[in-house]
């Protein structure tokens, strides 16, 4: 009894041992398989990896763009209001004459305004009238018998733009 005992016992403990075995080649296939999944999954985090790599350079560019354009608006509104002031202020030096006689200027228009307006004024400029520049306004008639186009006139310095106002 003892030999059948012993018998049992060994062919359990086989029995065991196989069902351990085959328990264990079990767990190598799922091993295998979790490995397998492991190493698909790495290689989609390191395309999104890319993906984002390439993303952040784009979004970089995109801001460096935005902070030029935001600059260039700054400068763009700096240059609109300045060129806003330089016009206002080269108009503050300007004269519109009316009723000056068509032809009479001549052909040099700033010696004529200067005699004219001194004599016209009757006082002496010190320094003498000085015009950046003077033109007449308008297209001449071909008849001449329209009212006499208006002269304008900038001035060098303000100040005698206003004593002869």
């Amino acid at each position: 009894m003892s030999e059948d005992t012993q018998g049992a016992s060994m062919d359990r403990i086989l029995q065991e041992i196989s069902a351990v075995g085959r328990k264990l080649e079990g767990m190598d296939n799922a091993m295998t398989a979790l490995t397998a999944e492991t190493r698909s999954m790495c290689l989609e985090i390191a395309g999104f990896q890319s993906q984002i790599s390439r993303l952040d350079h784009r979004v970089m560019a995109v801001e460096s763009q935005v902070a030029l354009k935001t600059d260039r608006d700054q400068e763009l509104f700096y240059l609109r209001s300045k060129l806003t002031d330089l016009e206002d202020r080269s108009r503050r030096n300007n004269i519109r004459f009316l009723g000056f006689p068509e032809g009479t200027e001549g052909t040099d228009i700033l010696s004529y305004l200067r005699d004219t307006l001194t004599k016209l004024a009757d006082t002496t400029f010190k320094p003498p009238l000085e015009f950046q520049r003077a033109h007449i306004l308008g297209l001449k008639t071909q008849n001449g018998k329209d009212s006499p186009r208006p002269i304008i006139a900038c001035f060098l310095q303000h100040g005698q733009a206003r004593q002869l106002l």
